[in-house]
């Protein structure tokens, strides 16, 4: 501040240090408004200036015509509800998607917290601008209070493999919706309503489902809905979907805890019950279904892979249908688990998961063949709009673009993954 102040002198400051130094000022302050004119694409580029905290309005390639109540969604497709939420963006991909958080007071639930939500490009494709999109609720672990790491650090890769699976044709381009997962950061609440605590379990079984409903073009079936979570938030993707078979279809959990154990449940057996997954697993399996498909995911490098085997045998079988990726070298955290994800993991998913299909096409006229008859020698031109091929060249129709995996009501899980990889840096345990 006080070199500031010095620096820049007045009138009677530039008459004292004469022309010579007056034309020199003019010659560098000119070259530094060049410089910043030519580089300001550049500055932006490297994130001199930021576009951080402004809105977000995501889905800008609706037409406000066809999602109003005189244009009924296609069958089994749910248009945003209202009313719309604040959006302000966190982060940008270098494919131009971006993350956004909003702070959501849940209505069942009562529970105030942030949600941060991600949408793949082909949300914002005119195409499918009349089509739902597959959600996948992404669950911290540790505090998971007052941030959800799979939102505030995209460096861990999880929204750029939703991504590149999506453009290879291997896994469907889901909406991340990522909320926190519990209320302080003093306590773990098991993702579950703990007797006298908030209601963790209701904000994100109804509320964090019920606010993506209210924002995205969302399926009107479970078909269209899973979780995915970390450690204690891999409880919480495996609890839910046991527990709402008629919501949830499918769980990602990596390293995840297989039994409720927050010593706020104070030792309510009861309580704990409805919410321990092996228990609710049995309920499943004696109801006999809904079917429902948990991928669990382990690291070479961490601990609980015998509780996964064991759950796996135990419980795998009737309407649970089970799967383990082995992360080689992997660890308990979260760039460990999104490799484990590209590795099969989001893949598996997909194939159990309802797919966004773009708006038919009406059927365009065919154009009529010219009935002239061609001069004397002369060989006829190329169809009118269409540029005839060079000379020995031959004329290739561009390759359709690959589909995107559709879920079927007879398809199975896919058989365990190879169990190779590389490791990767710690980070999101």
């Amino acid at each position: 501040m006080h070199q500031d102040q010095q620096g820049d002198g007045g009138a009677t400051t530039e008459d004292r240090r004469g022309p010579d130094r007056r034309k020199r000022r003019i010659l560098i302050s000119g070259g530094l408004g060049l410089t910043l004119l030519v580089g300001g694409a550049a500055a932006y580029q490297f994130g001199l200036f930021s576009d951080m905290g402004d809105p977000v309005d995501f889905g800008t390639s609706r037409t406000a015509a066809s999602t109003t109540a005189s244009a009924p969604a296609r069958p089994g497709v749910s248009m945003p509800t209202g009313p719309r939420a604040a959006f302000v963006r966190t982060s940008r991909l270098p494919d131009g998607t971006q993350i956004a958080q909003t702070t959501l007071t849940g209505k069942k639930s009562g529970f105030t917290g942030d949600v941060w939500v991600w949408v793949p490009k082909e949300y914002d494709d005119p195409a499918y601008a009349e089509s739902a999109f597959p959600v996948l609720i992404s669950l911290p672990g540790g505090r998971g209070y007052p941030k959800n790491y799979w939102g505030t650090g995209p460096g861990l890769g999880l929204q750029q493999a939703v991504s590149d699976g999506a453009k290879a044709g291997r896994s469907l381009p889901f909406i991340l919706v990522m909320p926190v997962i519990n209320a302080d950061t003093k306590h773990h609440f098991d993702g579950s309503d703990i007797p006298g605590q908030p209601k963790m379990g209701t904000w994100m079984a109804d509320d964090v489902p019920d606010f993506t409903k209210a924002n995205f073009r969302t399926f009107t079936s479970r078909d269209g809905w899973a979780f995915m979570g970390s450690s204690s938030g891999g409880f919480g993707a495996l609890k839910h979907v046991l527990k709402y078979p008629d919501r949830f279809k499918a769980a990602i959990a990596s390293g995840p805890d297989i039994v409720p154990d927050s010593p706020l449940w104070k030792g309510d057996t009861q309580a704990m019950d409805e919410n321990n997954p092996e228990k609710l697993a049995a309920r499943l399996i004696g109801a006999g279904g809904p079917d429902v498909y948990l991928n669990f995911q382990i690291g070479t490098r961490e601990s609980g892979r015998e509780k996964a085997e064991k759950f796996m045998r135990e419980y795998g079988k009737g309407p649970v249908h089970t799967r383990l990726q082995v992360i080689q070298d992997g660890e308990h955290n979260g760039k460990s688990y999104v490799r484990g994800m590209r590795e099969g993991s989001l893949e598996w998913i997909s194939k159990v998961m309802s797919a966004p299909t773009p708006t038919p096409r009406p059927p365009q006229p065919s154009t009529p063949r010219s009935t002239r008859s061609s001069a004397p020698g002369s060989t006829p031109g190329p169809t009118l709009g269409s540029p005839g091929p060079a000379s020995g060249s031959t004329r290739r129709s561009a390759p359709a673009p690959r589909p995107h995996p559709t879920s079927h009501p007879s398809r199975k899980p896919m058989p365990e993954a190879d169990r190779d990889g590389s490791a990767e840096d710690a980070a999101g345990r």
